[in-house]
C-alpha cells in the first residue's frame, strides 16, 4: 500500500514538474504571431480589442496576456471588392491605435526590434501592423511608402484576389487560362524593390506559384511566409510545396505557421464537403446575398457550433507541419502565424489565444530544446526583422 501512495506521489510529482516546465518556458519566452486577424473581425461585429470578448472572438487585450503574446502584427485587410482599399487600410490602422492609445500601460506601438525588446521589458503587448494583400496600395508606391510610415512591416503581395502586378495561389490555380499576366510585372518587382529599400518585409502567404518565385528572384532580403503551412502534408494552393520551402530556406526566410484546420488537415476539405451538402439549400441562399464563399462559410459555421467542433483536426497535426519545415531547413526557418479571428476552424484545443501554452507543451514533449522553441514562439522572426531593416 505505502509502495503504491509512494508511486501516485511520483507520478504527481513528474506531472506537476512538466506543467511548471512548459509554463515556465512559454511566459519566460518572446511570443510573437504574424498574423490575427482581429481589427477586421472587430470592425465586422461592432466590438472593441480592449473589451472583454469571450465567445465572440478568438482574441481580445486580457486573453492575450493569459496566452503570453509579446508582440502581435495585426492583419490589415480587405477583400479584392471593396472600393477603396488603401482607405479601408487606414481605417483599420485608426481603429487598432485607438485601441493602443486608450491602453498605453498594456500596448505599445513597435516599429523595430528594439521597440518590441521595450514592450516586453514594460510588460506590454508590442502592436505591429501587417498589410494582406497588395491591392491595399492602389498601385501605388507613395501609398506603400506611407502605410510603411505608420508602422506595416510586411505586406503580403496579393491575398486571393490578383492585382495588376501579381497573381494570386486562387486565381493562378482556378483561372489561369484567362489571367492576363502570371506572377509578377515589372511593376511587381518595383514593389518588391521598394519594400526592401523601405524595411518592409515580403509576404508570399496567398500568392501564387509564379509570384512565388518571381519574388525570390527578386527580393534582395530574407522573405516572411506570414501564416501557411505544408503542401506534402496538406495538399492545398495556399501551402508551400518542398522547392519552396527550401528556397525559402536559402533566402534566410521564415515560414510562420497557420493554425487553420483546412490548410493542417488534408481530409478537413472532405469533411467540410459533407458539411456543405448536409445545408446546401441555406449555403446557396447567403451566395445569393454576397457570392464571396467565405462569408457564407463564416455565417454557417458560427450557427453550428457542434458540428464544427466535430470536425475540427487535432493539435498533433499542427506540430506535425513545424516538424517538416524543421527537418527540410533548419529550425531558424520557421514561427507562428495563427489567422485567428481570420478563420473558421482551429485544431483542438487551440480554441482562442489563450491556448498558446499548449504549443509550448506540444514542442517539448516532441523533443524541442528550449533554445529551439524560444526560436520558434518569437526570435526567428525578431531575426528577419532586423535584417529587413538593415
Amino acid at each position: 500500500m505505502k509502495k503504491n501512495l509512494l508511486f501516485l506521489l511520483i507520478v504527481t510529482c513528474c506531472i506537476t514538474a512538466n506543467a511548471q516546465q512548459y509554463k515556465k518556458l512559454h511566459f519566460d519566452a518572446i511570443l510573437i504571431d504574424t498574423h490575427n486577424d482581429i481589427p477586421s473581425t472587430a470592425i465586422e461585429k461592432g466590438v472593441s480589442f480592449d473589451q472583454d470578448l469571450g465567445a465572440k472572438t478568438n482574441s481580445d487585450l486580457h486573453r492575450m496576456q493569459q496566452g503570453g503574446v509579446d508582440a502581435q502584427v495585426f492583419s490589415i485587410w480587405c477583400d479584392g471588392n471593396k472600393p477603396n482599399p488603401y482607405a479601408w487600410a487606414n481605417r483599420e490602422m485608426d481603429t487598432v491605435m485607438a485601441w493602443t492609445n486608450r491602453n498605453p500601460k498594456e500596448m505599445m506601438q513597435a516599429f523595430t526590434t528594439a521597440d518590441i525588446m521595450k514592450a516586453v521589458q514594460q510588460k506590454k503587448l508590442a502592436v505591429l501592423f501587417g498589410v494582406e494583400g497588395g491591392h491595399m496600395i492602389e498601385n501605388d508606391l507613395n501609398k506603400l511608402d506611407k502605410l510603411y510610415k505608420r508602422g506595416a512591416r510586411y505586406m503580403t503581395l496579393t491575398w486571393n484576389n490578383s492585382t495588376d502586378w501579381a497573381t494570386s495561389a486562387l486565381d493562378e490555380t482556378t483561372k489561369a487560362d484567362s489571367l492576363k499576366h502570371k506572377g509578377l510585372t515589372n511593376f511587381g518587382k518595383q514593389v518588391v524593390q521598394r519594400m526592401n529599400t523601405l524595411g518592409m518585409m515580403v509576404d508570399l502567404s496567398h500568392v501564387g506559384e509564379q509570384t512565388f518565385w518571381d519574388a525570390i528572384h527578386t527580393t534582395s532580403k530574407p522573405v516572411i511566409v506570414s501564416h501557411s503551412c505544408v503542401y506534402a502534408l496538406c495538399p492545398f494552393r495556399r501551402n508551400l510545396k518542398d522547392d519552396q520551402i527550401k528556397a525559402v530556406g536559402k533566402n534566410g526566410g521564415v515560414i510562420h505557421v497557420n493554425f487553420y484546420s483546412g490548410f493542417l488537415d488534408s481530409m478537413y476539405e472532405r469533411r467540410t464537403e459533407l458539411f456543405n451538402a448536409q445545408h446546401k439549400t441555406e449555403i446557396d441562399s447567403l451566395l445569393k446575398i454576397n457570392p464571396e464563399p467565405y462569408f457564407a462559410d463564416k455565417f454557417m459555421f458560427e450557427k453550428y457550433p457542434a458540428e464544427v467542433v466535430a470536425m475540427r483536426p487535432p493539435l498533433s497535426l499542427l506540430i506535425d507541419h513545424i516538424d517538416y519545415i524543421v527537418k527540410m531547413i533548419g529550425v531558424d526557418h520557421v514561427g507562428l502565424g495563427s489567422d485567428f479571428d481570420g478563420v473558421n476552424s482551429l485544431p483542438q484545443q487551440l480554441d482562442d489565444v489563450t491556448t498558446y501554452p499548449l504549443i509550448t507543451k506540444a514542442l517539448l514533449e516532441r523533443g524541442y530544446s528550449e533554445k529551439d522553441i524560444r526560436k520558434i514562439l518569437g526570435g526567428n522572426f525578431l531575426r528577419i526583422l532586423k535584417a529587413n531593416s538593415q
